[in-house]
């Protein structure tokens, strides 16, 4: 396995040292405001950049000035629907209450949130010449932010490597889909602030909530996979989708983090977005 993936990154590498053809697939949001000064730097580099935007989005606008290519695909809902979702969405993330209210309101608007992007997703399945321009183009490589999987489903239909660029993942699927080890008994779980050094009574709790994440994240997918499925015309699992990833660029600094197992093509890379500040003058 880790001579497999490091042939890989050398052969990754190679491509990206002469220029490569790269499709990014972005996620809305604040996840595309982190991802943007890396595709820009992608193109100056050299490289050819395709992203692929949906016609209504909060922060992708193809109007803007940028060195990349974009390419638009129609989606039918109004910029505004959009708005009230995601406001609604991160509003959950900041209302004080109980751990078990701050997971059923992140639920509920997690799954409120994930119906706009899932119709994005299967617009562009459905937009036959965008994915025949897929298809053609022949990239070496797709960028994308798998948060809600519509990357990895391209990435699949393209049969092409990934590279993907995430905060995190829910419910631990970023540790299933690599196989790494990821005890409940010592990795704290989201929502409870632990740390790794834990109570018994908090030990319990955290394994709780982990075999809640089994119900927790099923449902968010279900539609994702649904999709997938009518795409390869077999079945397969966000989880098994996810585990074609190449490489994980994850934006977060060990230095900040609990103590974890990470595997071999997990990259921190924490801090990438921080501004360049200038050297201080005499």
């Amino acid at each position: 396995f880790y001579q497999r993936t490091w042939m890989f990154l050398l052969t990754l590498s190679l491509i990206f040292a002469e220029g490569g053809k790269i499709l990014v697939i972005p996620q809305d949001g604040s996840h595309w405001l982190s991802m943007r000064p890396v595709v820009e730097q992608l193109q100056q580099n050299g490289h050819e950049v395709v992203v692929v935007v949906p016609s209504t989005s909060l922060y992708m606008k193809p109007t803007e000035t940028q060195n990349y290519t974009v390419k638009v695909y129609p989606i039918p809902y109004a910029e505004e629907h959009l708005a009230v979702a995601l406001k609604s969405f991160v509003d959950a993330h900041f209302i004080e209450q109980s751990v078990l209210n701050i997971i059923i309101t992140m639920y509920q608007s997690m799954l409120e949130i994930s119906k706009f992007f899932f119709t994005n997703c299967k617009s562009l399945l459905d937009n036959e010449d965008m994915m025949r321009y897929l298809r053609e183009s022949k990239f070496d490589v797709v960028f994308t932010d798998p948060i809600l999987m519509c990357g990895p489903i391209i990435t699949e239909y393209l049969s092409v490597p990934s590279v993907y660029f995430l905060r995190g993942f829910p419910c631990g699927m970023d540790s299933e889909a690599t196989q790494c080890p990821n005890p409940p008994s010592y990795v704290p779980r989201l929502f409870l602030n632990n740390s790794d050094s834990m109570t018994f009574a908090q030990r319990v709790k955290n394994m709780l909530v982990h075999m809640l994440e089994f119900v927790y994240c099923k449902p968010i997918f279900a539609r994702f996979e649904e999709l997938a499925y009518e795409i390869f015309q077999k079945k397969v699992t966000a989880t098994d989708l996810l585990s074609r990833g190449a490489v994980w660029l994850m934006r977060y600094d060990f230095v900040f983090e609990f103590p974890r197992p990470v595997m071999p093509n997990m990259v921190f890379i924490g801090g990438i977005n921080c501004d360049q500040k200038k050297k201080l003058s005499q």
